[in-house]
């Protein structure tokens, strides 16, 4: 009687067919998770990288001005950094010309202009604030700082809330000693 009773069991535990259609019903679900997790991680450090780019062109185009800049170049930077972007974000920039004064041990702002929410443009003591993070610059010598923000929302969540991609880019002028704006004193 056990025997018989035993028989089926064994012959259950031996069967092999429809194991591959078992598998990939277990499988399945987890290669379609991976695969959404890495486009929205790619998708993240795509985006970083735009920003990055973008930025660094902007600050590229400013160091090579060969004379002072306006509001008007300004707002084509900012419409150039869209353009970059594919302005299908709404990227924030500002912008900073600066210079180290060894008689005072302080860089000091020339001019700076921002469309930054909750960042004004700069004055010589609110770039205090960001010496550590400048780089150490001889006796009367400039620069450009320029800064972005630009929102991102990630497509799909896994484990990525909406934040802000920053980046804080510092260059010398190319081929003056100093980037002017026509509404500032330059001296």
């Amino acid at each position: 009687m056990l025997t018989r009773l035993r028989h089926p069991f064994r012959r259950f535990a031996r069967d092999d067919r429809g194991s591959v259609t078992l598998e990939a019903v277990i499988v399945l679900p987890v290669l379609i998770w991976a695969h959404a997790a890495l486009f929205a991680y790619w998708d993240v450090y795509r985006t970083i990288n735009t920003v990055q780019k973008a930025s660094y062109t902007i600050s590229d185009l400013i160091s090579r001005q060969q004379g002072s800049v306006n509001n008007a170049y300004l707002n084509g930077m900012r419409s150039t950094l869209a353009y970059l972007l594919d302005d299908d974000q709404d990227a924030t920039m500002r912008i900073t010309s600066y210079r180290w004064s060894e008689n005072r041990n302080r860089y000091e702002v020339i001019w700076s202009n921002s469309d930054m929410p909750g960042k004004p443009a700069l004055t010589t003591g609110t770039i205090a604030e960001l010496t550590g993070a400048l780089p150490e610059m001889a006796d009367g010598d400039s620069a450009i700082l320029v800064e972005t923000e630009v929102p991102y929302i990630p497509a799909l969540r896994f484990g990525l809330s909406p934040t802000d991609i920053e980046q804080f880019i510092v260059t010398r002028p190319r081929f003056l000693t100093r980037i002017c704006h026509t509404g500032y004193s330059c001296s």
